[in-house]
């Protein structure tokens, strides 16, 4: 490329755990001189996109709004696909970011690979060795790798991943994870929920379990169990309370409201915005979940996670003794539940481990990275490690 030319860079994300991770890596890009960085989201996700971009003051460029009600996995993709052509003929990259996992993740990677326009991948590597598990993401993740030209890998984990598909290692640089970046530049002790059920909880006093699921594979019994198991905890423990933000999918909605509404001391309570949500994790004593990037954040936060699946893409939590895989068995959380209520030494061993996502610097790592590999600096960064 011109040396006298900003390098082009346009960012594509579509839902919000993307936009929570990226928008730290925009921030970095827009403060640096020598780039020029735009913002195209899909809008795979609405509301829950923009609360993000709104927290972090980001006005995309380009906004597809793609979301219709119960849209299917053809029709985001049709969508976006189509969409993003005209966005990528218009500005003309040097290169696209994409991050994760998600569809948009993937059908950006592929609209670039059709006008020959390089794709660097941020959370690179992540692999559970089952294409549906979970599912679409394992597979939009091996797609996006077997586009992509650089592999940003939050992990060293990650990276050998990489390298048994035969990824040239000149081109995966480790840097971890941007969501440490985006959660250490928002949790703060004072926060103020402005929200009569979370600001009245005492927090010192209690033990507060934050759950969140949203999982296709667990929809149905894997679902009602986890939530049989939680009524059981919280009806046997009178220090418990439970705060489940509950996602908007009305099939999750409809078992969580049969097996937990009007149980004393679980609150049932709307999707939060990323700030109340991580401050409100910040405040808990445990969580219990099936998301992937709640694996990372906890941990950073000292809080251990117990999670409600049979496999993940994020082993270094497990290896390092922040996470404990749980699965969906009523039995078998009930019983780990117990014994983090009960035993301090184990639930000290587990919220004292160190986290192996990152250290806050993730995004000037990528930053320095592509600088790198389109000839801007000279060196190539050192890699984040443990």
């Amino acid at each position: 490329m011109n040396s006298e030319a900003p390098l082009r860079v346009l960012i594509v994300f579509g839902t919000r755990p993307e936009a929570i991770k990226m928008a730290p890596l925009v921030k970095q890009l827009e403060d640096a001189p020598d780039i020029d960085c735009s913002v195209a989201v899909t809008a795979q996700h609405r509301e829950m996109l923009d609360q993000v971009l709104d927290l972090f003051h980001i006005k995309p460029e380009y906004d597809l709004n793609i979301m219709l009600p119960n849209q299917t996995l053809y029709e985001i993709t049709t969508r976006a696909l189509t969409g993003l052509k005209d966005i990528l003929e218009q500005e003309k990259p040097d290169i696209v970011l994409v991050h994760g996992d998600t569809t948009t993740t993937f059908v950006a990677g592929l609209a670039a690979f059709y006008r020959q326009i390089k794709v660097g991948h941020i959370e690179a590597g992540l692999r559970t060795g089952n294409r549906y598990s979970p599912y679409p993401e394992e597979m939009n993740r091996k797609l996006t790798g077997a586009i992509a030209e650089f592999h940003f890998a939050p992990t060293g984990t990650a990276k050998a991943n990489l390298l048994r598909e035969g990824v040239d290692p000149e081109n995966i640089l480790v840097t971890g994870n941007t969501v440490i970046d985006a959660l250490l530049a928002t949790v703060t002790d004072e926060f103020v929920f402005g929200d009569n059920i979370l600001d009245n909880i005492d927090y010192n006093r209690r033990k507060v379990l934050v759950v969140t699921t949203h999982r296709r594979e667990n929809i149905g019994d894997p679902l009602r169990n986890v939530y049989r198991a939680l009524r059981s905890v919280v009806e046997n423990y009178p220090e418990v309370e439970i705060v489940f933000p509950v996602h908007k999918n009305p099939k999750v909605r409809e078992v969580v409201n049969a097996v937990l509404g009007g149980v004393p001391r679980v609150h049932l309570i709307d999707p939060l915005d990323y700030a109340p949500f991580v401050n409100l994790m910040n405040k808990s004593y445990l969580v219990l979940t099936d998301s992937g990037g709640l694996q990372e954040e906890a941990p950073s936060l000292g809080k251990p996670v117990l999670v409600l699946r049979d496999t993940t893409e994020r082993p270094e939590a497990v290896e390092a003794g922040t996470v404990r895989m749980v699965g969906t068995d009523e039995a078998a959380i009930y019983k780990q539940c117990k014994l983090l209520l009960e035993n301090y030494e184990e639930y000290n061993r587990m919220a004292g481990a160190v986290n192996p996502y990152g250290d806050g610097r993730a995004s000037g790592r990528i930053v320095s990275g592509l600088k790198y590999y389109f000839g801007l600096n000279g060196r190539k960064p050192e890699e984040f490690s443990v």
